[in-house]
């Protein structure tokens, strides 16, 4: 008889139902949609940075579109190769996120991870007219979170424990996770893949390039903040078990 295989990866319920919500919104806006009021779509709910400068008003939305588009614009992609990449990143790093801190705070953790995102981009590119849309922000934040226990899990009984028994990791401090070279390696590495792909990005997608900054934010903003989306930990009972005198033989 074979031997029985895990998959490769976690997909909780809220994971596999984001991939399907973002799949479907997708379809939605670019297929079903006629040109129109996908243009009215993207106006309403991406991220403009030239609302915060006075054109708020002007916009469809009005002012409230300036709460609500830090949200909205992670629901929305520019093509299906945007679209695949964040779903792919989305299912590598959520599953272990959210069966570690639960489905209503692994919402809220993703959300604002991509509002942060929203915001680093905000302040680079202000005034700007070009719409920023997609789940990098989020997707970015919950790999920052990730990376909280992925290499004390590494340490303590392997990738097998941080997709299975994401819980049990023990969680690593802010700074033993900047002193970690393997974190070092791979934040290097994530800063090369985001100038590769906005050099390349006339290639790999339509839109008018990738905005490096909503993965930043993201990502700093899980790293340095997932430990406030911890749920508490019961204290565990004492399962010690201590062993009986050694009966003496005559």
């Amino acid at each position: 008889m074979p031997a029985h295989r895990e998959p490769i990866f976690n997909a909780p319920g809220i994971v596999t139902g984001a991939i399907a919500a973002l799949v479907a919104i997708h379809v939605l806006v670019w297929v079903v949609l006629p040109d129109r009021l996908t243009n009215d779509v993207l106006e309403l709910f991406a991220f403009i940075p030239a609302r915060y400068t006075g054109q708020g008003e002007s916009l469809a939305g009005g002012s409230a579109a300036m709460v609500w588009t830090f949200f909205s614009h992670q629901l929305l992609h520019g093509d299906w190769t945007h679209l695949l990449l964040n779903c792919a990143w989305l299912l590598v790093f959520g599953g272990a996120v959210a069966v570690r801190i639960g489905t209503t705070r692994f919402i809220a953790f993703g959300l604002l991870s991509g509002a942060a995102g929203a915001i680093a981009f905000l302040a680079w590119r202000i005034g700007d007219p070009i719409p920023m849309i997609g789940a990098s922000g989020g997707v970015s934040g919950l790999m920052g979170g990730a990376f909280r226990f992925f290499f004390a899990a590494l340490d303590h009984g392997g990738f097998d424990r941080f997709r299975l028994a994401p819980r049990s990791v023990p969680l690593m401090s802010v700074p033993e996770v900047l002193r970690d070279k393997r974190f070092q390696a791979v934040a290097v590495a994530l800063v090369l893949i985001n100038l590769l792909t906005s050099l390349a990005s006339p290639v790999l997608t339509a839109a008018d390039g990738i905005a490096w900054q909503a993965h930043l934010g993201g990502f700093l903003f899980g790293l340095l903040t997932f430990h406030l989306f911890e749920p508490p930990r019961r204290a565990r009972p004492d399962l010690t078990v201590v062993p009986p005198p050694r009966s003496k033989w005559h």
